[in-house]
């Protein structure tokens, strides 16, 4: 990965404001996801039956999964300047999205985007900025996952 150490810096600096409130702002994330791409509540079963978006952000599933989204994504953060232990994370998570829950690797860009979103709206432009490199870097890796995985 070719992050610089200021790039690292700001990224996780930006990501600490998001993290900051993770079931808050992963449900949201969710939520919006869920409503702008009502595709990708089909790989959720228990999801499902919410309509709306309220129904969404009481739910504790939603908000336990976003949180979760959240965590993880936290958990690359602090791993930008290592390699090995970015893949640690990102590849087995790649494999299981791709082999045993079937989601279309699309999806990733997509929840990624609207992280991006959020951010910008909540923190501004400069976060989003700080962090646009970040979800790229993401999206690539399980993406290459995937390939890896027979996609």
């Amino acid at each position: 990965m070719a992050f610089s150490e200021a790039e690292v810096q700001k990224a996780r600096g930006a990501w600490e404001k998001m993290y900051a409130n993770a079931e808050d702002n992963g449900t949201t994330v969710l939520v919006r996801m869920f409503t702008e791409h009502p595709d990708t509540k089909s790989y959720f079963t228990h999801f499902k039956g919410m309509g709306t978006a309220e129904e969404m952000e009481q739910s504790d599933q939603v908000r336990s999964h976003g949180k979760r989204v959240l965590t993880t994504i936290n958990d690359l953060v602090q791993h930008l300047d290592s390699t090995d232990a970015f893949l640690g994370i990102v590849n087995p998570l790649g494999k299981k999205h791709a082999m045993q829950l079937k989601v279309d690797p699309k999806n990733f860009r997509i929840i990624c985007d609207i992280i991006l979103q959020l951010m910008e709206e909540k923190y501004g432009g400069d976060c989003k900025a700080s962090f646009e490199k970040v979800t790229n870097e993401i999206c690539t890796r399980l993406n290459n996952a995937y390939k890896e995985a027979g996609w």
